[in-house]
């Protein structure tokens, strides 16, 4: 039961983001959305962290306090840059995305991620290339194929955009778990407010547009819900198994394919149903075999 309620805070969550996004379409740049979203974000993060200072200290857990806002080294720094440039061009991307093409397919080639995180932790951090890593990039690339249907239609270059935000996702996330290894969660969400607000400050400077009425709006919702989302996804992760929760994180297809037919009478496209279930094989199967792998060390 908790694992549904977390589970569904955030397939709701990600929907209600992606909304936000499509409202501000074309009325508000999308590097002043990314830096009005920091800028939220940093607020409510310095909130949550001065109540939990407050708490720690008022039990006299000062060592513990301390180790939550360690000064990171100058090598984990660079890792928090890199981090974080990545996961804004993807943001930029998605963004980018959700404003041209319809919902369910952002949604869809979103979940290339895991593919191509397994390409590049075999071609960078030299993982051994298991039976397990090629079905699961066969899988990932036909789900990809099925949706951007090669030769029968031309490709648009938004969906190339959004796998292109998707590879700079994987470089992300692959950043984001090495630097969980001895940075506190609350820690990398406020380093990536703090490194993404003055990126999208300069970029938004030459279309710089005051928000109006229901604008405020929405980028208050996008703002708390992409925080909500992750949130989430990581409760979700104490209660499960990676593979169930990816499982279960693939709901949001359809979830958002309906959302897409109620409210921008867009289509309901079957090859996007059939081609991300094509990619949610492949990465069970990739992460599947990268357990059975820790099993056998």
């Amino acid at each position: 039961m908790v694992l549904f309620l977390w589970m569904s805070g955030a397939l709701a969550s990600f929907s209600i983001l992606a909304i936000g996004a499509r409202e501000l379409s074309g009325e508000v740049s999308i590097a002043q959305s990314l830096f009005i979203r920091s800028v939220i974000g940093l607020v409510f993060l310095s909130g949550i962290y001065f109540i939990q200072s407050r708490v720690k200290h008022s039990k006299g857990n000062r060592t513990q306090t301390n180790m939550t806002v360690n000064q990171p080294r100058a090598k984990i720094i660079k890792l928090h840059l890199f981090r974080n440039v990545f996961h804004f061009i993807a943001q930029y991307g998605w963004f980018f995305g959700i404003g041209l093409l319809p919902l369910a397919e952002v949604f869809a080639l979103e979940f290339t991620v895991p593919i191509w995180t397994l390409l590049i932790a075999s071609v960078f951090l030299d993982e051994k290339v298991t039976r397990n890593k090629l079905f699961a990039i066969f899988f990932g690339i036909l789900g990809v194929l099925v949706i951007v249907q090669p030769g029968y239609a031309l490709i648009d270059y938004a969906s190339i955009v959004v796998l292109g935000s998707a590879i700079c996702f994987a470089l992300s996330h692959s950043a984001t778990k090495s630097l969980a290894k001895t940075e506190s969660p609350l820690t990398i969400l406020l380093f990536m407010c703090i490194v993404q607000l003055p990126i999208g400050f300069i970029l938004s400077l030459t279309d710089w547009v005051w928000p109006q009425g229901q604008q405020w709006l929405w980028l208050s919702v996008i703002g708390l819900s992409a925080l909500l989302a992750h949130y989430c996804l990581a409760k979700t992760m104490q209660y499960a198994e990676v593979t169930t929760v990816m499982t279960l994180d693939f709901f949001r297809l359809p979830l958002i394919a309906l959302v897409g037919v109620a409210f921008y009478n867009e289509a309901f496209e079957v090859p996007l149903l059939i081609g991300g279930g094509l990619m949610l094989i492949g990465n069970l199967i990739g992460v599947r075999g990268i357990a059975k792998q820790k099993s056998e060390t």
